[in-house]
């Protein structure tokens, strides 16, 4: 009689094995079988549908207030003249000047300052020799601005100045501080 059982169960975990392993099988013509579906698939909502379970009434909810993207630090001054001074004293270029690093500010000036500034940074850029802009860009050669620290060269990118626009969005932190060592070590040459 022990041994009958023994066969018995040994059959019917058998049997459990082959339903459980085919009730898991998934293919793209037999997606296999869920317990409680509804655990599994839940019910979406389309972004901008109307939404039950939020007070307004909307699925897409604004972000959280003071939320920061990711990968995104918010510049702490202004576009004016006291906070690029300001700038210039606690903002300071946390790159090594390395080969690669100026070469990469080589491209970023190329890709995002020549036009304006021109190839040797002498304000006759393209935009402004072909009289599109009326005001002349300024000359990154001159001895005020070899003077400026670097902090305050970063704001003047980041935020713009006078006529200059923000560049801020356009141009990754690290590139902005690359270009700067571009300017300095390339444009800013003893002649």
């Amino acid at each position: 009689m022990m041994k009958y059982l023994t066969k018995v169960k040994i059959v019917v975990v058998f049997i459990m094995a082959v339903i459980f392993t085919a009730a898991c099988h998934r293919d793209n013509n037999h997606p296999g079988y869920d317990y409680l579906p509804e655990m599994d698939i839940s019910r979406a909502y389309e972004a901008y549908s109307e939404n039950p379970v939020f007070k307004d009434g909307k699925t897409m909810q604004p972000p959280v207030k003071g939320t920061v993207a990711r990968g995104k630090v918010p510049y702490p001054y202004t576009k004016d003249d006291e906070d690029q001074q300001l700038a210039g004293q606690t903002i300071f270029n946390p790159l090594e000047y390395t080969r690669e690093n100026l070469e990469r500010g080589e491209v970023s000036y190329n890709r995002f300052c020549i036009n304006c500034h021109g190839s040797k940074g002498d304000g006759k850029g393209n935009l402004f020799t072909s009289g599109v802009y009326k005001f002349p860009p300024s000359d990154l050669t001159l001895e005020a601005i070899r003077n400026q620290p670097d902090g305050e060269l970063y704001h003047v990118i980041t935020v713009g100045k006078g006529i200059m626009g923000a560049h801020g969005p356009q141009i990754r932190p690290d590139d902005r501080w690359k270009i700067i060592m571009y300017v300095r070590e390339e444009l800013q040459k003893p002649l």
